[in-house]
């Protein structure tokens, strides 16, 4: 769960109109007063919000909430904290966004929310006084394929499903909404529908690309300002690439585990990341990079006066000799220097990756 940590996820309290059953939902405190959840469980708005964290635990803690966004078509909110917080010091740093490649890719993801069929009933030390009902946490490991839901903008999240279904007209996976779903290290989407058509198996979450078309210019800087998503999709990383602003932390992914026989269709997105580089397009400049790594490369790499294909020619080469691929793509960011061009090789190299990983 590298990304995650378990003392900001967030149980989301909503309370019922004239004294109406409430709802639960889930959420994450993705900044020191900000928590992200789904717009469905504070619309309309309720008259009382109470966020908690840490439920029965030594660490627990709670306060009330406001509602500062809410979003009905990509159905997100986001609520502020209004009350005391436990811990003193720095504030926290916002989780990373990221997007995913549109292709034919399965993920591995995770999520932690509070579903309905986690509700748990015990009787205190007074066993004569009346029952004590909670909801537990539901730590989730299943898959994204990325292809599925293209059309409603959502991913399909395949998962373990509940061992019972005991209450037809309600779903078991009740109060899952609002929780992040992680890959890699980052948010991809907001688990927000169990569709009862897909089975118990199916959840649906709104990915975070989508975010930058169904909110409004004002929603969307709320959410930059307030929960630290890019000011705009072309900066978001794909999972494990990197943090903040779609820069890269740490090293990037190594390709050393690509098959030598990749067509140029299998590569064409990190080939044309690589065919936009400044340091490519300019005379020569291949030439100079190549210079810096393992010389069978500059000897055995084939020739065209395209540089499309000159770049694929170089990479099937660099595959031949193990390794030679990622000290190539060292040797041209040390060249770049950090140029915005290098933020689509991140997400080729991401995809690539996670692809052959």
């Amino acid at each position: 769960m590298d990304g995650l940590e378990m003392d900001r996820v967030a149980e989301v309290i909503v309370g019922g109109a004239g004294g109406a059953p409430g709802r639960r939902g889930s959420g994450y405190r993705v900044t020191e007063r900000h928590v992200l959840t789904a717009a469905h469980l504070v619309e309309p708005p309720p008259p009382t919000l109470k966020v908690r964290f840490d439920a029965d635990r030594p660490a627990e803690w709670s306060t009330g909430a406001r509602v500062v966004l809410s979003s009905g078509p990509a159905d997100l909110a986001l609520l502020e904290l209004t009350g005391g917080l436990p811990e003193a010091g720095s504030a926290l740093r916002p989780p990373r966004y990221a997007v995913l490649p549109d292709e034919p890719v399965t993920l591995t993801v995770s999520a932690v929310g509070f579903p309905r069929f986690k509700l748990r009933e015990y009787r205190g030390a007074d066993a004569g006084g009346p029952p004590v009902r909670y909801r537990d946490s539901c730590h989730v490991d299943g898959t994204v394929s990325v292809l599925s839901n293209r059309r409603a903008g959502t991913l399909e999240v395949a998962v373990p499903p509940p061992a019972e279904d005991v209450e037809p007209d309600r779903s078991p996976w009740e109060g899952m909404s609002g929780a992040p779903l992680w890959a890699g290290g980052a948010i991809i989407g907001l688990i927000t529908t169990h569709h009862r058509s897909d089975g118990l198996a199916r959840l649906a979450a709104v990915r975070v690309a989508r975010w930058y078309d169904l909110l409004t210019a004002a929603e969307a800087d709320a959410l930059r300002t307030r929960a630290g998503l890019p000011g705009r999709p072309e900066a978001l990383a794909g999972p494990g690439t990197g943090e903040g602003d779609g820069a890269p932390s740490g090293a990037p992914p190594s390709l050393a585990a690509l098959p030598h026989t990749l067509t140029l269709g299998e590569l064409r997105h990190l080939v044309d990341a690589l065919t936009a580089l400044p340091t490519l397009r300019r005379a020569n400049g291949l030439d100079a990079v190549l210079a810096g790594i393992d010389p069978r490369v500059a000897a055995h790499r084939p020739r065209d006066d395209r540089l499309r294909f000159e770049v694929y020619g170089v990479i099937r080469t660099c595959l031949r000799f193990p390794g030679t691929l990622d000290r190539f793509l060292a040797e041209l960011r040390t060249w770049e220097e950090g140029s915005a061009e290098l933020l689509a090789v991140d997400r080729a190299m991401a995809e690539l990756a996670l692809r052959h990983s």
